[in-house]
């Protein structure tokens, strides 16, 4: 973090106008991202477009990335840790999800409380949706700006599909039901394969609850709260949801349950995709944008001619969310400012900076992607536009709560309990109940069954 320099100048100085050259000013930003690794199209735009654009229009100002290669959970412990003590990058990436616990425990403060009104004077608000403005919003207060969205389906393999005697181009399930079909057809060819990758269990954290429990679930017609904004602790869409992960991982061995067990195991679940063990993988659009594109250690070999996709259908036709016959949900990241900078108008200069369009049209031009801003076009690529055509109607998202990211903790404890085969859906739907009321209190949740 920076600028210790000047403040010292500053302080020196005292009331007098100060003549002479300029301190230079050093900011820190922070992402999960490594150029050649992680989410390397974001290291790259932030490392070889935001960074010499920035400092060429301000030249007093020096701008370091920090590349993080850990896990996300790994890079929110070290937030939490940094932004307590006052320490931390002055910009950092930064899950929406996160936001409310991190305000509730004092880890961050609104934009226009650390640098200032001129937060709210800034023109591209105007060009962000409601729904991405959301992503980054707690209480109606700005924390960050959006960086993009996403949504979520069912990638295929068109090709063991086929080789199943399914239409590959044609197929979209409109049950359950259908989707364990299609998995029997290509087990019973292929004995050795996990057909589907429902993710499961607690290695692979928030990417459990968001790909695999909510997309389940909200083919129910339920979600993880009421219209009240009670945590729903004990419900037969529950109960459905973990019945449909016991079919799939204990029942009939239609996924690979050890790999939902792995402290690695979602990489093997990609893995299992690129080497066709896996045919149906639920993921959001992150899965072929960032882990499948050629050159990436899960490349899938002539991408575009074996993948395909699918909408996720409820339960049953007209059974989900809003009495929807398809669902899927979105989250978003984005990037915040380090309550505790030393350099708060220059680094709100630098968040600002990044997102407007010549910087959102360079990152396009690296990777592709459903952005926040409504006046930034998906070039060259029909499978983001179609995705995001399709699906981002049928969209819904997290709970905006602070308390949110403990309760998923214990959706992906409740999973894992029966993927594994140690409890019962019944039993690992009560042990949920029993931690959730003690994690919100039983006046915060509500038991339908």
């Amino acid at each position: 973090m920076s600028n210790r320099l000047r403040s010292l100048a500053l302080s020196l100085i005292g009331a007098t106008a100060f003549v002479g050259p300029a301190f230079a000013v050093d900011l820190d930003i922070t992402c999960r991202c490594v150029i050649g690794g992680v989410n390397s199209g974001t290291a790259e735009w932030i490392e070889n477009s935001v960074i010499p654009a920035f400092e060429a229009a301000n030249p007093d100002i020096n701008v370091n990335l920090n590349q993080f290669g850990g896990e996300d959970a790994q890079l929110t412990q070290q937030l939490a840790l940094d932004f307590s003590t006052g320490a931390g990058p002055d910009v950092t990436a930064f899950d929406g999800f996160l936001i409310p616990s991190f305000v509730e425990g004092g880890l961050l403060k609104p934009l226009d409380e650390v640098a200032g009104a001129e937060v709210n004077d800034w023109s591209g608000w105007a060009a962000l949706s409601d729904g991405s403005k959301a992503l980054m919003q707690y209480q109606d207060k700005y924390y960050g700006i959006p960086l993009g969205t996403d949504v979520r389906m069912i990638h295929t393999r068109k090709d063991i599909l086929a080789e199943a005697g399914i239409d590959a181009d044609t197929w979209q399930p409109t049950s359950w039901e259908e989707i364990l079909d299609a998995a029997r057809a290509i087990k019973k060819i292929k004995p050795d394969s996990f057909p589907i990758q429902l993710n499961a269990g607690v290695a692979m954290g928030e990417a459990t609850t968001m790909q695999g429990y909510w997309l389940a679930l909200l083919g129910t017609g339920e979600t993880v709260m009421d219209e009240n904004g009670k945590y729903i602790v004990s419900s037969q869409g529950i109960l459905d949801t973990l019945n449909l992960y016991k079919t799939i991982y204990v029942d009939e061995q239609l996924g690979d349950q050890r790999a939902q067990l792995l402290a690695d195991g979602r990489n093997r679940s990609f893995a299992n995709f690129r080497d066709g063990v896996t045919a149906l993988l639920f993921e959001g659009d992150y899965f072929y944008r960032s882990v499948t594109p050629e050159g990436s250690e899960f490349a899938v070999a002539n991408r575009d001619e074996v993948m395909g996709w699918a909408k996720v259908p409820a339960k049953e036709p007209g059974a989900g969310i809003r009495g929807q016959d398809f669902v899927t949900i979105s989250g978003g990241t984005g990037f915040v400012l380090n309550p505790a900078t030393d350099a708060p108008k220059e680094a709100w200069a630098l968040l600002s900076f990044m997102n407007e369009p010549e910087m959102q049209n360079a990152f396009q031009a690296i990777q592709p992607r459903i952005t926040a801003r409504t006046d930034i076009e998906i070039p060259n690529s029909p499978f983001l536009t179609e995705t995001s055509q399709t699906l981002l109607p049928l969209t819904t998202a997290r709970p905006n709560d602070e308390n949110y990211n403990v309760v998923s903790a214990e959706i992906q404890r409740m999973t894992e309990a029966v993927v594994s085969g140690e409890l019962s859906p019944e039993e690992a739907m009560a042990q949920y109940k029993a931690s959730v009321i003690g994690i919100v209190g039983e006046e915060n949740t509500v038991s339908l069954l």
